[in-house]
């Protein structure tokens, strides 16, 4: 701190009194936890007001008031954020947390548009901006393509709180979560390819020499797979353990082990053991969307992946919080004002780098990717407008250096660090704030009264059933008396029964409610199916051979379900068993998959 005493001293004693190591840094962290947990009581108080957008307007009360109080210090906070800091601590859970909570399935089914969006898209704007901003910001092309790397990666914390808030579809939530899983990763290999150059002393000049240029895409080919390879092994190597492991709190501790051990290896570990390193980045988000899919499928328990999942999401939540808040408050007022006509300038031509590439790339990818719905021309409009800048850029602009190789000064960090701050600030509180009513203008928001009933019985029918089981706990244990227990099961019971009468009408009033169901349904079902195969593989029940058979078997189905093909309806049998062919061929006598009655219509029961 450049004044002669610290605020965040005068808000808490303990500072004052020499206080250093892990005393020191609770005592610098506190603050930003208190100012976060009075909006968290603000945010509930007022009710449908973004908790992030609260954090930003918090921080930046507090840079406005340790200006106007303390004009000699730098910020009320007294935080010295580090590119350690950033890299290793910050990073690792918000990637993993995104990555694993990313379903896999859904992804692969639009992985052309997002992987042109977040590889091919990201790099065409990343080198717009640059040029553009080259000759706008007046920064060498070099500082002009870093901060274009830093801004342009997408984060979809808030927009997709909102989308599901509104019932947005769920083809463009996957894209834009996907693209911003995707382009994160993207976007940090290019931030410190730039970053290096511009800390090594290099110009544009240098780059773009035909044999740098190619060494440098080479460099981030190999990078990037790198990183890809790592996230995988080690991925498989905790889910290894994980499928014979039934401890939900090691099982915890694995999780982040993994989120943090994938950077680490990728970052350092093997720099040191071949040279250079591989992307942290990427390994985490590939390990986080290994775990998140077949670890959550096939080596969790509902108990283990309810405490992973919360886990990773309070993770998440603190570190966001604490970028939030502390970007505003370590960024001084009289910066962002110094400042502001770079910030004005840097808005308009960030929306119109992102703008010139969705446009073109959806098209392209409507025209190519036929064997997926388009991507309309009001997913285009959202596409752009949604593609908050928040937590990743923040963070990376966070952790650039005070100083180059040479040990001047970084160029222009003073004033990346105020675009990166009024940009993110103008997306999310602007463009997050404005998303609902544009989406209800392009008419976006498609979830219909009918579906949002059906969500509504559902979610009240497994209240009943889970009701219904708990008082037959409670009666097993004798805390119950037998007329209290029945009393309890009468009610619940008549309940259940007018709630499947209920779904049952609305089903065959809104068929496609019906066949969403059965999809969905039979997607869990074949995944237990998988799971099964594979846990009587790993105990010898089955040999390898059949057990593959099996498992191809059971991918065809998922593959008929994942196409909207339904292999348990219609008059005939949907789909013939490999095994009822074999059991022909020995000369078993075997049923054919149809009913007693002759229908190969199974019988449904309830629709609940």
């Amino acid at each position: 701190m450049s004044g002669p005493w610290l605020p965040s001293a005068a808000l808490f004693p303990l500072a004052a009194e020499g206080t250093s190591g892990i005393a020191a840094a609770l005592v610098d962290v506190l603050p930003v936890f208190v100012v976060a947990a009075a909006v968290g009581v603000f945010v509930a108080k007022v009710g449908r007001f973004p908790y992030t957008i609260a954090l930003l307007l918090a921080g930046l009360t507090l840079s406005v008031i340790g200006f106007v109080l303390f004009p000699e210090a730098d910020s009320l906070v007294d935080i010295r954020l580090t590119h350690d800091l950033i890299f290793l601590v910050l990073l690792p859970p918000l990637l993993f947390e995104g990555a694993a909570t990313t379903d896999l399935e859904r992804l692969r089914r639009n992985l052309g548009p997002v992987l042109a969006l977040a590889v091919g898209g990201l790099i065409v704007a990343v080198l717009l901006l640059g040029v553009a901003g080259r000759a706008v910001f007046g920064f060498p092309l070099l500082v002009a393509l870093l901060f274009a790397s830093m801004i342009l990666p997408t984060d979809p914390v808030s927009v997709l709180a909102l989308f599901e808030e509104l019932g947005a579809p769920e083809r463009l939530s996957v894209l834009v979560e996907g693209e911003s899983l995707i382009n994160d990763g993207v976007g940090v290999v290019l931030f410190l390819t730039f970053l290096g150059l511009v800390t090594g002393g290099r110009t544009a000049a240098y780059l773009l020499e035909p044999a740098e240029l190619a060494r440098t895409a080479l460099e981030i080919a190999v990078v990037s797979v790198g990183g890809l390879l790592v996230g995988l092994v080690l991925g498989y190597a905790v889910y290894s353990v994980m499928v014979n492991l039934d401890d939900h709190m090691t099982e915890i501790v694995l999780t982040f082990v993994l989120a943090y051990g994938s950077f680490l290896v990728a970052e350092h570990v093997l720099a040191r053991a071949i040279g250079f390193h591989l992307s942290g980045v990427i390994a985490t988000v590939v390990a986080g969307l290994f775990i998140g899919n077949r670890g959550a499928d096939y080596a969790m328990s509902p108990q283990t992946k309810i405490s992973i999942f919360n886990s990773l999401d309070t993770a998440a939540f603190l570190v966001n919080t604490f970028i939030f808040v502390t970007i505003g408050a370590t960024t001084p007022v009289d910066q962002l004002a110094a400042h502001g006509r770079l910030i004005l300038l840097a808005i308009p031509l960030v929306l119109l780098a992102r703008a010139a590439v969705v446009y073109p790339i959806s098209a392209v990818a409507n025209r190519l990717d036929s064997g997926s719905p388009e991507v309309s021309a009001p997913y285009q409009h959202v596409l752009v407008w949604g593609g908050l800048h928040g937590s990743i850029p923040i963070a990376l602009v966070l952790g650039l250096p005070e100083t180059v190789a040479s040990g001047a000064p970084f160029p222009f960090r003073e004033e990346l660090r105020a675009m990166v701050f009024g940009v993110a600030a103008f997306s999310l509180v602007v463009q997050g704030l404005t998303m609902g009513r544009l989406m209800d203008r392009l008419g976006v928001v498609t979830r219909s009264d009918a579906e949002e009933l059906h969500e509504l019985l559902l979610g009240r029918a497994r209240a009943v059933d889970a009701a219904l089981e708990a008082a037959e706990l409670l009666h097993a244990a004798g805390d119950v008396p037998p007329s209290v227990h029945e009393d309890f099961t009468a009610e619940y019971e008549r309940e259940k029964a007018d709630l499947n009468a209920a779904i049952a009408e609305l089903m065959r009033e809104h068929p496609e409610l019906r066949r969403e169901s059965v999809l969905a349904g039979e997607r869990r079902i074949l995944r237990e199916e998988k799971s099964a195969v594979m846990d009587a593989m790993r105990r010898g029940v089955v040999s390898d051979e059949v057990g593959e058979r099996l498992l191809e078997e059971v991918d065809l189905k998922l593959d008929s379900v994942r196409s909207g093909e339904t292999t348990v309806e219609g008059r005939e049998e949907g789909y013939e068993e490999f095994w009822r062919r074999q059991a022909r061929k020995f000369g078993l006598e075997v049923g054919t998959g149809e009913d007693v009655d002759g229908s190969s219509e199974p019988a449904h029961g309830d629709d609940a």
